[in-house]
């Protein structure tokens, strides 16, 4: 009984202990009233926020657009997949049908002998010489039936071989079906990105004084600043007066009849609308104008930034000539078409037309000259 009585009770608490708990709550609730306090006096003052200057807001504009680049040219790379895609599938479903048919006759001609065999009940050779009335002309069938034999030996296994390629067909059409969904994928996905990055920087833009908007649309997003506006106006003025004479002077300097004229479509597309996706003849993204441009001179180029970068030979920056393809920002997302004198033409961005631009405008990657 006593033990039991000792396993119920409560064990002392030491004085000392018990004061120490009784100090160390009184400064908790303390404290938290003190932060409570403060917490309640920093809400009802918050501080009030800078509001972005327009140097931030043309900043964030210029990296809203150029992520929607980024995505551009991955979208325009999961476009070529696609339809290289569906355009495969369509030769290997052709294929497989032609195949299938093959097969079928094949199979047809293997039906008719196993039909015959069937007819004659299976009679061993032996006993059908025996019963014969005729031998000779037995002997005569018996030696054709071998080789009838031995065609349809070869008629199986070309039916044995003819099923393996139509199934080999039908997988690799399943693969590229596969293909095909996995880039229609990546394309909505780079599509709503596009659409997002363009509508963030549209209300940006919104929120710019008028002159600083219009110079940002036309191109000028970071390498403008606000005062120059007028002055952006001039120069565009001035480049479409002496179009013709600039298109002649980079004829002269460029270094082959291709580079010429790929220089010359590009003159051609200026002013012209910027549109993701879009290869011309209305209206540019920055590749497909690049893309364009040396069609017209009998180049075939891949269609994205990051595929044409490989699309001819490497050129240092000291030794551009009209005609050069030139790379912008790191992942090679911009392209432009070198004119001379540090200048280029690119489709800049939506809102803004194909335009002359310098060279110096955005940060160089690299360069080619297409064959």
């Amino acid at each position: 009984m006593t033990a039991d009585v000792a396993t119920h009770r409560k064990p002392k608490q030491h004085p000392l202990a018990s004061s120490t708990a009784r100090t160390a709550a009184t400064l908790a609730l303390a404290g938290a009233a003190t932060a409570t306090a403060s917490v309640g006096t920093s809400q009802a003052a918050p501080r009030p926020m800078a509001r972005p200057t327009t140097a931030e807001l043309r900043d964030r504009v210029d990296r809203y657009f150029q992520q929607a680049e980024v995505a551009t040219e991955r979208y325009n790379g999961a476009k070529e997949k696609a339809r290289a895609a569906e355009s495969a599938i369509g030769g290997l479903q052709d294929e497989a049908a032609r195949r299938t048919q093959r097969l079928n006759v094949t199979r047809a001609s293997l039906g008719n002998v196993a039909t015959a065999q069937y007819r004659e009940g299976g009679v061993p050779a032996s006993m059908r010489l025996l019963l014969t009335s005729a031998p000779e002309q037995y002997l005569e069938r018996a030696s054709l039936a071998d080789r009838a034999g031995s065609r349809q030996a070869v008629a199986v296994n070309r039916l044995r071989h003819q099923l393996r390629d139509v199934q080999q067909v039908r997988s690799t059409a399943d693969t590229r079906l596969a293909e095909l969904k996995r880039q229609e994928t990546s394309l909505a996905r780079n599509k709503h990105t596009i659409e997002v990055r363009l509508n963030d920087a549209r209300q940006l833009l919104n929120r710019m004084p008028a002159p600083v908007r219009t110079a940002v649309e036309q191109g000028n997003v970071t390498a403008v600043p606000d005062h120059a506006v007028k002055a952006v106006a001039h120069s565009a003025a001035h480049t479409v007066a002496h179009t013709a004479h600039a298109v002649a002077g980079a004829a002269l300097q460029a270094p082959t009849e291709r580079a010429a004229r790929a220089v010359a479509y590009a003159y051609s597309a200026l002013g012209k609308p910027y549109v993701w996706g879009a290869t011309g003849p209305s209206s540019f993204d920055c590749s497909g104008l690049a893309q364009a441009a040396w069609q017209a001179a009998g180049v075939s180029l891949p269609r994205t930034t990051y595929t044409q970068i490989n699309a001819g030979r490497r050129v240092a920056r000291g030794s551009l000539a009209p005609g050069d393809l030139v790379f912008f920002y790191p992942g090679v997302s911009h392209v432009g078409i070198y004119v001379g004198n540090g200048q280029m033409i690119h489709a800049p961005h939506p809102g803004a037309p194909v335009r002359i631009a310098p060279v110096d405008e955005m940060p160089f990657i690299g360069a080619v000259r297409p064959a």
